[in-house]
């Protein structure tokens, strides 16, 4: 069985999930990788949220953005897959939803992302390219990658 995956906009999104949301953001980014960040950044209200749903639970998020907002091209971001569910590579799922989002959506295929360094490869495998130097941001190495 694999998650159930739907885009909503903000305004869309109900209590729980946003809050469930923001809750596995805040696991993932600043406790498991101890970085002290500003997670709610202005963009959210922003942005189309793809969640991934897996026995009544949030598991997996992404933001999807149309051109603009984060960069020149249409953008994902904050993409998140909560860590009990890493080995299932449901990471991959989640990016092959929100690349589809973005067509769907936006009528959009370039589109860019800000990728941590280690996770190089994994976005290569999905047809990203780098198009930066590493750079820090909240003191993690991160590079811009590119899919058209």
């Amino acid at each position: 069985m694999k998650p159930n995956w739907k885009i909503k906009p903000f305004e869309a999104l109900s209590v729980h999930e946003l809050y469930d949301t923001l809750k596995l953001r805040s696991e993932v980014f600043v406790v498991e990788q101890n970085c002290v960040y500003l997670d709610l950044d202005g963009k959210d209200k922003l942005a189309l949220h793809l969640i991934g749903e897996y026995e009544g639970k949030i598991i997996a998020h992404a933001r999807l953005f149309d051109a603009g907002i984060s960069f020149d091209n249409a953008s994902i971001g904050r993409v998140v897959v909560s860590s009990g569910y890493r080995d299932k590579k449901w990471g991959h799922d989640l990016m092959t939803e929100a690349i589809a989002g973005i067509k769907t959506h936006f009528g959009k295929t370039d589109i860019t992302i800000g990728a941590q360094l280690y996770l190089k490869k994994f976005y290569e495998s999905l047809g990203f390219v780098q198009t930066s130097e590493m750079y820090l941001e909240d003191d993690i190495p991160h590079i811009e990658m590119v899919r058209k």
